[in-house]
């Protein structure tokens, strides 16, 4: 009795999951693009990224506590898709980040991925790598530089 309902289960999901392409197609709207300055990829400044922190000081020194809070925020909000090393989980691997982008391109990304996606030629080779997009976590902006901070941390800054 439990196979048979176990089967009828995924019988059930299976036809939830692939009855609707039709209605899908009939119910998508086209709405006009917005544009704006920013929608111009060629406008985009890939060392700097989209978003709007243009500059940010780091120092030669760790801040040690930051980049403490920084490894409390990404093992609550960052850990189940990056891991730290160089590995690639859902997302790339953290190593060599902070030493591969400038601060302000981090930052940006980190508070503000869905345009730096869609106008980043080397984001858009990720995404094709990795095939799930970057959610925003509606970090705040020290919550990001902490990140940037353990970010720094976990590549050897002392």
């Amino acid at each position: 009795m439990k196979k048979l309902m176990t089967l009828g289960m995924i019988g059930i999901l299976l036809y939830a999951c692939t009855s609707n392409t039709n209605n899908d197609q009939q119910n998508t709207r086209s709405f006009p693009e917005e544009k704006s300055a920013t929608s111009d990829p060629s406008a985009y400044d890939p060392t700097r990224g989209e978003g709007k922190f243009d500059a940010v000081e780091v120092g030669d020194k760790l801040d040690v506590a930051l980049a403490k809070e920084g490894k409390t925020i990404s093992d609550l909000k960052c850990a189940s898709c990056h891991k730290y090393t160089d590995e690639r989980l859902v997302g790339p691997g953290w190593a060599g980040v902070s030493e591969k982008h400038k601060p302000e391109w981090i930052m940006n990304f980190i508070t503000n991925p869905d345009p730096m996606i869609d106008k980043d030629p080397e984001l858009q080779a990720q995404l094709e790598l990795c095939l799930v997009r970057m959610p925003n976590q509606n970090l705040s902006d020290e919550e990001a530089r902490s990140i940037l901070e353990f970010m720094r941390q976990n590549d050897g800054v002392q």
